[in-house]
C-alpha cells in the first residue's frame, strides 16, 4: 500500500481525478486529491489555462504543499499533465518520495531525481503538449539523473486520453495506464 498525492490537470478536479482516486484506493492505496484551484473544473483546456493564469502558477504550487505537508515523507507523488508538473516541482522538496508516476506529461526537474527514484511516465504518441524532441531531451536528463525511467506511449488517443468526458478519450489506452500504473504503485 501507498500514500499517493494525486495532482489534477489544468481542467481542474474533474470527475476522472476522483473515479482514479477512488481506483487507487479499491487497490488499497492512501490517496490525497486536493483541489488546486478551490474553484469548480471547466470543460474546455482554453477555460482551464484561463484558470490557471487566474489562480496562479505559485498558489497552485503552495495548494500542492499544503496538501502534501501533512502525508509522510515517502509518498508517491503523482499528476495529471499540469499536475504532473506540480508533481515534479514537489519532487525537489521531498527527496524521500517513494516514486513519481506521470500521466499526459512530464515532471521532475533531474537535478531533483535521486538515483534509483522509480518514475513511469504515460503520454499520447504524439502528445501536443509534449514535443518529441523535448521529450527525448527529459528522458536524456532523468536517466542521467539516475531515475529508473519507464515510458509507455500510447498511439492513436489524444493528450487526456484517461478522462471519459474529454475528446481525447481512449478506453482501450485509459485501461492499458491503469493496468500499468497499478503494478507499478503495487510495488511501493
Amino acid at each position: 500500500m501507498a500514500h499517493i498525492l494525486l495532482l489534477h490537470s489544468v481542467y481542474g478536479r474533474r470527475p476522472a481525478v476522483l473515479a482514479a482516486a477512488a481506483r487507487l484506493r479499491a487497490a488499497g492505496h492512501e490517496v490525497t486529491a486536493p483541489d488546486l484551484y478551490g474553484l469548480p473544473p471547466v470543460g474546455t483546456v482554453e477555460e482551464g489555462f484561463a484558470l490557471l493564469d487566474r489562480v496562479g502558477r505559485d498558489a497552485v504550487l503552495e495548494r500542492a504543499r499544503v496538501a502534501a505537508r501533512d502525508l509522510p515523507a515517502e509518498t508517491v507523488l503523482a499528476g495529471f499533465s499540469m499536475g504532473a508538473g506540480v508533481a515534479g516541482a514537489l519532487l525537489a522538496e521531498r527527496p524521500q518520495a517513494a516514486a513519481l508516476l506521470l500521466l499526459h506529461g512530464t515532471g521532475g526537474a533531474p537535478e531533483s531525481v535521486r538515483p534509483g527514484l522509480p518514475v513511469q511516465l504515460h503520454l499520447a504518441d504524439p502528445d501536443e503538449y509534449e514535443p518529441q524532441d523535448e521529450l527525448d531531451e527529459w528522458r536524456r536528463a532523468m536517466t542521467a539523473a539516475g531515475a529508473d525511467l519507464t515510458i509507455h506511449r500510447y498511439p492513436g488517443p489524444g493528450h487526456l486520453y484517461t478522462d471519459p468526458e474529454l475528446p481525447d478519450h481512449d478506453g482501450l489506452a485509459a485501461a492499458l495506464t491503469w493496468d500499468r500504473a497499478l503494478a507499478f504503485l503495487a510495488d511501493r
